[in-house]
């Protein structure tokens, strides 16, 4: 964990971030407008990445308001001023709204309090509205100290040593829609709480007939939906068309008729007709009790959206945005424009503040112009992606408005459950019925595929699918090689059109040893396509796993109420081991996520002295201030320095200062429910690999084609910011086979920020960063 290995198995980075040099600079942070769940970590990042390159940095307490009130509101932070805040909902800053910035008199109080403080850089993190101020307050910025100057209140020569302010953002919102990033800092977590309420509704209306309604926020309303199977979502950006009261009323009572006992209906806040008019959760309930006499009930869930722990993934965004938002300011030009950090696909990237700004204004317009198209296209590929997988999986057509297709698809669960390939196959098999495919479920993996264990799967048997853990289908780590006469003899007497693979590692093997086997039998000539799933997130050519969130999201809440167990008591070491097989991913995000003060990986070999060293470092630490330690160690990231070694090692080097414990999470990161976003990149990524499919059955229609081309046997994943098929074939030259890992893994770049943040001297490789992009908006 010291420097000379924090470069990772690619060798000396082209750009270290000890040249970019803070000295000198003093940067100013707040939150504004409506807390979000990751604030702050956002708020840590900086502080911390801040300190680390040798700037001062200032606390803006109660946002803008502070900034013009000045005084006691704006403080030096220290590095542990924000130890212990990751796991905190809500800004430990504070966030207000403030009327007095919005004049030029209460910007022209703010800009004189920062140059009080030498405050030339700000990062906000907030909505648009927030955003839109600050740009305005730094195109303001040398007027304003030309004028404070002229009134006596700073000195002439504070014009020229503080000329320019350079501002740069951070999205911190649960409403996600602010155009031009993926996800802003909050949304997941505001999903986790909207799907944990609705998975509570749904246990407890089991029991009970009649639909209930889950008011909530706008992208909110519609990725929940998503998650939770609901059978009718009312949006702003999408209103139903004309008769929908009777079509909802139609698709209850079909509900009702197949026994369904309980009917979700989420109602977006704002969502509105196509006349403009609004369409609200008590509308809702009047017309299902009036039309069709069913028990109904509203949950209102307000700010319950906005509270909780945050998410993993809002603690890695807000932590990745605030590193990436202090280099930007480090970077920055007096010529340089405000910014915007913001996320595409797994990429932190850059986008001209004004633009994103524009463009989320460009939304409401066309909305309030009831150009309800080019809303959905403006709000981006990832809402319009979502909206269009909705309305696929949520309404059957009436089979003889299906034209049948007569190809038979089958689906498989592979290697060890995962939570979301449920949600995985249900979405498969709803959208291969609405190709007109008659689908087959697989059970018990291989193994059951040479028994024969072979079934129709139909709409309403995928019911409810999403919420639950594991996989019903069942599923094991057994593969094709010794069965491979007796799956082609399956796929014979099913007549077998194409397959659909949905698991991890052994998946993989079994798509390559399926694909190898082609020569000897032709029923493996037909499309064959591989969905990720697990939580090791190991499978080449996926940067993202199904499974790997929710087993993220689980250690990193049993980090959390480990730390707790130790409050008030003596200063105290965890030594956590994570999953992952030969795989660090998990433990490498989780420690980003939880704050650990070390990880240990497979990828990143270590010996006695970085151990020595790490204890050390926490010896340090632990005479100071702090009182709670974390480590994580990968499951076989060294054959010799095992879990109980570590242990041992950090108990005795660590006597009279602090004590140590041992955790193993074991199979507990494969349980529960999945995450909200291990629901809905399952349905997506499903969808697509059966979109794909469909495509490539189209094309052997009516010629009796048998696939034998490397581009029919593909892993279908996210790479960098694109979901993308490649050939199996050309897969296997990334792979190490030996450790069952990808030979390239993105998350390795991302490792030195967990170490800086935990205090080590450690590289960072900024090469990517420093050019603005622009906003597109995106074709649906």
């Amino acid at each position: 964990m010291d420097a000379d290995h924090s470069q990772g198995p690619k060798g000396s980075l082209r750009k270290l971030l000890e040249h970019l040099s803070g000295a000198g600079k003093a940067i100013g942070v707040l939150t504004s407008g409506g807390d979000a769940q990751g604030m702050n970590a956002a708020v840590r990042a900086v502080v911390r990445m801040g300190i680390y390159v040798g700037a001062k940095v200032y606390f803006i307490y109660e946002g803008y308001q502070g900034m013009v009130d000045g005084g006691s509101n704006i403080v030096e932070a220290d590095w542990e001023s924000v130890s212990s805040i990751l796991q905190v909902g809500g800004t430990i800053i504070g966030s207000a709204r403030c009327q007095a910035f919005r004049t030029r008199e209460g910007r022209l109080k703010a800009a004189c309090n920062l140059v009080q403080c030498g405050i030339t850089n700000l990062c906000v993190i907030g909505g648009d509205g927030s955003l839109t101020g600050a740009n305005l307050f730094r195109k303001e910025w040398s007027g304003l100290l030309e004028e404070l100057a002229k009134n006596g209140q700073i000195e002439k020569e504070a014009v020229q040593r503080y000329a320019y302010l350079n501002v740069v953002g951070m999205v911190g919102s649960i409403d996600n829609d602010f155009c031009g990033t993926d996800m802003t800092i909050g949304t997941d977590s505001a999903l986790h709480r909207i799907i944990e309420v609705v998975d509570a509704i749904m246990t407890t209306a089991q029991s009970r007939l009649g639909p209930h309604g889950c008011p909530a926020w706008m992208y909110l309303a519609l990725v929940s939906a998503l998650g939770c199977g609901a059978d009718w979502v009312f949006l702003p950006e999408s209103p139903p068309e004309e008769g929908w009261e009777e079509q909802m009323c139609v698709k209850l009572s079909e509900n009702r008729a197949r026994k369904k006992r309980l009917n979700i209906i989420i109602v977006a806040e704002g969502a509105i007709d196509t006349q403009n008019k609004p369409i609200t959760s008590e509308k809702i309930k009047e017309l299902v009790v009036t039309q069709l006499g069913y028990d109904t009930r509203v949950t209102i869930l307000g700010h319950v959206q906005r509270g909780g722990t945050p998410s993993a993934f809002d603690r890695i965004l807000g932590s990745r945005m605030g590193v990436e938002a202090v280099i930007a300011l480090l970077e920055a030009t007096p010529d340089t424009p405000a910014c915007v950090v913001s996320l595409n696909g797994n990429h932190a990237v850059r986008l001209p503040l004004m633009e994103c700004v524009q463009m989320t204004q460009d939304v409401q317009k066309a909305m309030d112009e009831r150009r309800f198209q080019d809303a959905v296209r403006l709000r981006g590929r990832s809402f319009a992606g979502n909206l269009n997988t909705y309305k696929r999986l949520a309404i059957k057509l009436p089979d003889d408005q299906i034209p049948k297709t007569n190809y038979n698809v089958a689906v498989i669960n592979v290697g060890a459950p995962a939570a979301g390939m449920n949600a995985a196959v249900r979405s498969a098999v709803r959208v291969g019925i609405a190709d007109g495919h008659r689908m087959l479920a697989i059970y018990d993996g291989f193994d059951g595929f040479a028994k024969g264990q072979i079934k129709e799967i139909g709409w309403t048997d995928v019911g409810g699918w999403t919420g639950q853990g594991g996989s019903i289908l069942g599923t094991k780590r057994v593969l094709p090689g010794k069965y491979l006469e007796e799956i082609a003899t399956q796929m014979r007497m099913h007549s077998i059109n194409a397959l659909l693979i949905i698991g991890g590692f052994e998946a993989y093997l079994g798509l390559l040893e399926l694909s190898a086997a082609r020569e000897k039998h032709e029923e493996f000539c037909v499309p064959m396509v591989m969905v990720p799933a697990t939580v090791s997130n190991n499978v080449p050519g996926s940067d993202f796993s199904i499974g790997a969130d929710t087993a993220l999201n689980t250690i990193t809440d049993t980090c959390d109420r480990i730390k707790q167990s130790a409050s008030g008591t003596k200063r105290r070491v965890f030594i956590i081991e994570t999953m992952g097989g030969y795989c660090g991913y998990l433990a490498n995000m989780g420690g980003l996520a939880a704050g650990a003060d070390a990880a240990y990986i497979f990828e990143e070999p270590f010996d006695i002295r970085d151990l020595q060293s790490n204890v050390e470092h926490l010896t340090e630490k632990m005479k100071t201030t702090i009182q709670r330690g974390l480590v994580l160690r990968n499951e076989s990231c060294s054959e010799n320095y095992t879990t109980d070694f570590i242990y041992q090692l950090y108990s005795e080097e660590g006597k009279g200062v602090f004590d140590c414990r041992k955790n193993v999470l074991g199979h507990m990161q494969q349980g529960g429910a999945p995450s909200p976003f291990d629901r809905n990149f399952g349905t997506k990524i499903s969808a697509r690999a059966m979109e794909w499919i469909t495509a490539k059955l189209k094309e052997a229609r009516g010629r009796g084609k048998k696939f034998t081309t490397d581009d029919s046997v593909c892993v279908l994943g996210i790479s960098k910011r694109n979901v993308i098929f490649q050939p199996v074939a050309e897969l296997k030259k990334e792979t190490d086979f030996e450790h069952r890992i990808p030979k390239e893994q993105w998350w390795l770049k991302l490792r030195p920020l967990m170490k800086i943040l935990a205090k080590y001297k450690a590289s960072y490789d900024v090469s990517d960063s420093g050019q603005l992009e622009h906003v597109q908006p995106w074709s649906v």
